[in-house]
């Protein structure tokens, strides 16, 4: 998605507060590092809308993910869930989560890149996805500069045995792509075009998913943007390491079992107990609902 286009950007019509409800923060989500008034400013800061509609940028102007800073005795970087459902629960349609979203969901999607410093997901996902380069649009690679952040996010991919296909992910075989595999493994990739590191962190031959979320952190990562798939959204969940979700709720209903075609938005064991969630915006567009919760045990 350009961020700069000759279209008009989709509109996003708030629900409830009015547009100026987009610039509030859960309590305790606030930048440990301001002082009380410039807090107390970014809490209350407006999105730029007209007549009680705003865009996808607006909304991430509004919130600007980008100031916010690991929290004191958090230890570890603040991370957002970004997931797309049907309205009876499916994440995905034909194996795609592409055929869930309308034009706004996407240019969220793509907007929510442009404000953190990593964009984390599963293997899986990556595979199935055909991941590419995050941040594609030169004047959004340029505002990610003008927030202070890197041109393009750090793109850290979870995987258990290494089994990304180099010459089958256009990621890997990106020159401009910087790389970080989390993984419990010893092993590396075949050498690729894209600039690749690992952090490395097992517990029980497993993935020690706290502390490779916290290695990020030593790494200068202050926001992470999960985008799944859901078997690692269960996992972050489970550790207690989601700050916020976003949902985009299609209004579609697809049927279907609990295959692997069919899976939710998590998938795995229960989380018992369940995760709460406090609703803090709701928009519409084209009877799309674009949801942001935050976690309740993270607030």
């Amino acid at each position: 998605m350009a961020v700069s286009t000759s279209e008009e950007p989709a509109e996003l019509r708030a629900l409830f507060g009015g547009p100026e409800a987009l610039g509030r923060q859960p309590d305790g989500l606030e930048d440990p590092q301001a002082g009380p008034e410039e807090s107390d400013a970014r809490t209350r800061a407006p999105a730029r809308a007209r007549g009680g509609v705003a865009n996808a940028m607006d909304v991430v102007d509004a919130l600007r993910p980008w100031e916010h800073r690991r929290q004191a005795g958090r230890g570890r970087p603040r991370l957002l869930l970004n997931m797309a459902s049907t309205t009876d629960g499916r994440a995905t349609i034909g194996g795609r989560s592409g055929a869930l979203g309308n034009r706004a969901d996407r240019e969220l999607f793509h907007a929510l890149r442009t404000a953190v410093d990593a964009v984390l997901v599963g293997a899986g996902t990556v595979r199935a996805e055909h991941y590419g380069r995050l941040v594609r649009d030169d004047s959004a690679r340029a505002l990610r500069r003008v927030r202070g952040l890197a041109e393009e996010p750090l793109a850290c991919v979870v995987s258990q045995s290494l089994a990304l296909p180099v010459d089958e992910i256009p990621l890997l075989a990106d020159p401009g792509a910087r790389v970080a595999i989390l993984t419990p493994s010893s092993a590396g990739l075949p050498e690729c075009e894209a600039d690749v590191s690992y952090v490395r962190c097992a517990r029980d031959g497993r993935l020690d998913l706290g502390a490779a979320i916290a290695e990020l952190g030593n790494l200068g990562v202050n926001t992470v943007l999960c985008e799944g798939g859901p078997h690692l959204n269960a996992q972050l969940l489970a550790a207690g390491l989601v700050d916020e979700l976003f949902l985009s709720l299609a209004p579609k209903l697809a049927g279907g079992d609990t295959s692997s075609e069919s899976l939710r938005i998590v998938s795995g064991p229960a989380l018992t107990p369940p995760v709460e969630l406090e609703l803090l915006d709701a928009l519409e567009s084209e009877s799309l609902l674009l949801l942001r919760y935050g976690v309740r045990e993270a607030l």
